[in-house]
């Protein structure tokens, strides 16, 4: 059986066996503080310096990239029986794309073709220039606090600098004003592009953040 550490007698011996010794509620809170700090102001920039974003890491919030119904509801066409799958999604949500000379061929090779979910985790990678295109999943800055995360289906360079024009995968079309404008989105205001789909990890968040709502936290949606 294994003998208990002894109890030091100095400031330091006492304050690191209270935080890797001492089994109560008061040092299990500590180690939880410890590493909400650890996590959010070391390895979170650090991770921000490596990946080229200030926003390495993103919860999403919204259903706005689910390629599934939601309140019965796909690209603001009502639904009774929708089985998910790449062709179903295309063949209600399809004709937009078409419309702005993207084929389904091409939708078919974007990075996170399937889109995403309200939950899951994306993990972000720098976006500039030359590294973003048309299927890409842009981060940007829009009207309202929260960042959005949707797909780039135009790009174009107008007085020497360059724009992109998103849309959500679950949208009818891109929302143009509301507190996105994602009509016009300068390089000024993009975060990172969408790299890594981890599900369901952003959850936490999310019931955090909707526990703490009545007390006037709102996330739009």
């Amino acid at each position: 059986m294994k003998k208990p550490a002894p109890k030091p007698t100095t400031t330091w011996g006492k304050t690191w066996y209270f935080l890797w010794h001492e089994d109560s509620l008061a040092s299990w809170l500590v180690n939880i503080v410890l590493a909400f700090l650890l996590i959010r102001f070391a390895f979170y920039p650090l991770l921000g310096v490596v990946l080229g974003t200030p926003f390495p890491i993103v919860a999403v919030v919204s259903e706005s990239m689910e390629h599934g119904l939601y309140n019965n509801v796909l690209c603001s066409q009502p639904i009774s029986n929708f089985k998910e799958s790449f062709d179903n999604y295309w063949d209600i949500c399809g004709k937009w794309y078409e419309s702005h000379n993207i084929t389904k061929e091409q939708f078919g090779s974007f990075p996170l073709n399937s889109g995403f979910n309200k939950g899951d985790v994306i993990l972000l990678w720098r976006a500039n220039e030359k590294n973003v295109q048309v299927g890409d999943v842009l981060v940007f800055q829009a009207s309202r606090p929260q960042p959005i995360i949707h797909r780039v289906v135009k790009i174009w360079d107008e007085n020497g600098e360059r724009y992109y024009q998103t849309k959500g995968d679950h949208n009818s079309e891109s929302i143009l004003n509301g507190g996105v404008g994602e009509g016009q989105i300068s390089s000024s205001r993009v975060f990172g592009k969408g790299a890594v789909r981890i599900p369901y990890l952003g959850w936490v968040k999310i019931l955090f953040v909707d526990l703490v709502k009545p007390f006037g936290i709102v996330i739009e949606r």
